[in-house]
Order: C-alpha cells, then structure tokens, then sequence
C-alpha cells in the first residue's frame, strides 16, 4: 500500500463517519480511528516487517516537510496591523485548549497580566498535554482562538501588550 492509497482511506473515514477502519496485509498493518468529539482523523500506522517501513516512511517525509512551509509566509500579513502588539504563537500542531480541564478558570482572559513563562494555555499533541509558556510579559489584549479547536505550528493564539 503506498501513501496515496493510505491518503485516500484516511479521507474516506472522515467522510463517511466510520469510527474506525483496520487494514491488514501481509506484510503490514494499518488501523485509522476517528474522534466522534472533535470529528478529526487520527492516524495509527504499525508495520510488521522493518524493511517495508522505509519505503512507507521516505515517500511521508516530504510531504510532512512541505505542510509547513505556507505558514511562516502567512505569519507576516498577520503582524503589519498590530503595532506594539507581540503574538504569543502556537509551538506545534494540535487542539488549544484555555484551560487545564472543563471545570476549571482558563489560565488567561482579556486583560490578565502576564510573565514571561507563564502558562498561557495548553495545546495536546498525540495524546499529550503541553502548556505553553509566555515568552513576554505584558497584558492579554485578545485571544485569537477558540477553546478546543485545532490549531497549526506558528498559528497566532495571543495577541500580548508587552509590559
């Protein structure tokens, strides 16, 4: 199975609302699980021979490499009409989330002050939490993103006046 058939059985499990599809050849095995929640695709990819990896992994590099480069060159449109104002910006690819759990206060709202390494938020990757720090300090004048929403490596999540 090459990436382009892998592609397409990623799309047609999120399109077509399966929970989960499970492929398996002899000499690998792929299962593609579907978030009912926040209705994105996550892709599990196992193979059973080590020398069917390489070819599987070297065509998925270049692609992965060439996913962010569009985003720096957006970025700059972004920062001409803010002024003074600094963007705390995303580290990785994941959901952003304004708060430890569902329960609790977010970590910053319009208005807070901020230090740098302050925990600003939270985005999870792969399963894993992250809190993202400040590397300004200042006062939160907008939150640019919605809580649970997926979001991109360098994407704007905060727009700080610094101190």
């Amino acid at each position: 199975m090459n990436l382009a058939q892998i592609q397409e059985l990623i799309k047609f499990v999120a399109k077509s609302g399966v929970s989960e599809v499970s492929l398996e050849q002899k000499d690998f095995r792929i299962t593609i699980k579907a978030q009912e929640a926040k209705s994105r695709v996550q892709e599990v990819i196992q193979v059973a021979v080590p020398q069917v990896a390489a070819p599987v992994a070297t065509p998925a590099a270049p692609a992965v490499a060439a996913a962010p480069a569009p985003a720096p060159a957006s970025a700059p449109k972004a920062e001409e009409p803010k002024g003074n104002l600094v963007e705390v910006k995303s580290p990785m690819i994941g959901t952003f989330y304004r708060s430890s759990s569902p329960d609790k206060p977010p970590f910053v709202e319009v208005g807070s002050t901020i230090k740098q390494g302050d925990t600003v938020c939270i985005i999870e990757a792969m399963k894993l939490f992250n809190e993202i720090e400040s590397e300004v300090s200042g006062k939160i004048v907008k939150v640019l993103v919605n809580d649970s929403t997926p979001i991109e490596y360098d994407q704007p999540l905060f727009l700080v006046e610094p101190a």
